[in-house]
């Protein structure tokens, strides 16, 4: 009979608790990952498969990576659809005798990826979640590296898939498991879809929304997010809401054959509409004409409105010269604040002064 040993116990009790994800267990200098979890870890990041035990019946599967380098790693799962919970050493094991504490701090997601290196600065990184309640669907997403988040509803599933379409998110939360319809629909976009069958009682960042399944689906979207990445979320905007009417509706093939934002077939930006208009100088100004390409006006005061923000830049050619020199110089304001927030600033980032 093999014996487990206590720190194995305390392994098996956090991953016990993150079925879902590979878990980082951090032993010393390195982020360890035992059973399936390194069999898993060793093929995708063609890491070095050894065993610990190995003199045993019953040999662990292991595999590590150094902790100064674990983020590369942890990007390449996430791309390719894995969660990650990192568990970190909550005390200093040379001032602890016996076991050293060991938690959770955060739960890395392909919807809630930060990292500078891990996310494309001129796209957004969006998570959805949506209900249905009452005959009637509430979605709502967010950008957790730009404090994004928004929210609408509307009566049929046609609308709800143009959305998720529209939106294109690399995570979707939900209060019930998909139907086998829209596994179908969505699995063009992305695999990792996650059922939280129960709420909190947490109001967090929904006091404005008079909606109920509105104020659901904001708040199955951000209990999550605040669960998996256990800090401060104050950079997340207060939630506003949108009518889905408001914009063009086409699906996913019409958006696909005009090649707006990706082209069919180096699935690139490339060759694409936005490759020809996109002449921003920040990667702000490169999300938000994506967001307009993605979400063509069809309401004609909305459109007049933009067209006359544009003219009046187009007649006044020195301030818009001006203004795109100094736009040249700005960093990424918004993922900034958010790296802020979460404490992933280094020091070698420097500010623009004003």
């Amino acid at each position: 009979m093999t014996t487990v040993t206590p720190m194995m116990k305390q392994y098996l009790n956090i991953k016990s608790q993150h079925t879902d994800a590979l878990l980082f267990f951090r032993l010393g200098d390195f982020y360890e990952l035992f059973y399936d979890d390194a069999v898993t870890a060793s093929r995708v990041l063609e890491i070095t498969l050894t065993k610990r035990d190995a003199k045993k019946d019953n040999p662990i599967p292991m595999a590590g990576v150094p902790y100064h380098s674990a983020d590369g790693y942890i990007e390449t799962l996430i791309q390719n659809g894995f969660k990650v919970a990192i568990c970190e050493q909550m005390e200093d094991p040379r001032q602890v005798k016996g076991m050293v504490k060991r938690e959770v701090v955060r739960v890395v997601t392909p919807g809630t990826l930060i990292e500078r290196g891990g996310i494309d600065e001129s796209q957004n990184n969006y998570i959805v979640s949506f209900i249905h309640h009452n005959n009637q669907y509430a979605l709502s997403y967010c950008d957790v590296s730009t404090g994004e988040l928004k929210v609408t509803h509307f009566e049929d599933q046609s609308t709800l898939i143009n959305e998720v379409t529209t939106i294109q998110p690399n995570e979707i939360v939900v209060d019930q498991p998909l139907t086998d319809e829209l596994k179908r629909q969505f699995s063009m976009i992305t695999e990792t879809v996650t059922v939280r069958e129960s709420l909190s009682d947490s109001t967090y960042k929904v006091n404005t929304i008079s909606h109920p399944a509105m104020t659901r689906a904001v708040q199955i979207l951000l209990d999550y997010i605040f669960d998996t990445q256990k800090r401060d979320l104050s950079h997340i905007e207060e939630v506003v809401t949108y009518q889905a009417l408001d914009y063009m509706k086409m699906d996913f093939y019409a958006k696909r054959n005009l090649e707006l934002t990706e082209s069919i077939r180096l699935k690139s930006k490339k060759g694409t509409l936005l490759w020809l208009m996109d002449k921003t100088k920040t990667p702000m100004g490169a999300r938000r004409l994506k967001q307009w390409i993605d979400r063509p006006l069809i309401q004609r005061s909305d459109i007049e409105q933009r067209h006359d923000a544009v003219a009046q830049l187009m007649n006044h050619f020195i301030a818009r010269d001006t203004l795109r020199s100094y736009l040249n110089e700005v960093y990424d304001i918004e993922r900034l604040v958010g790296r802020v927030s979460f404490g992933n600033v280094h020091v070698r980032m420097n500010f623009v002064g004003c």
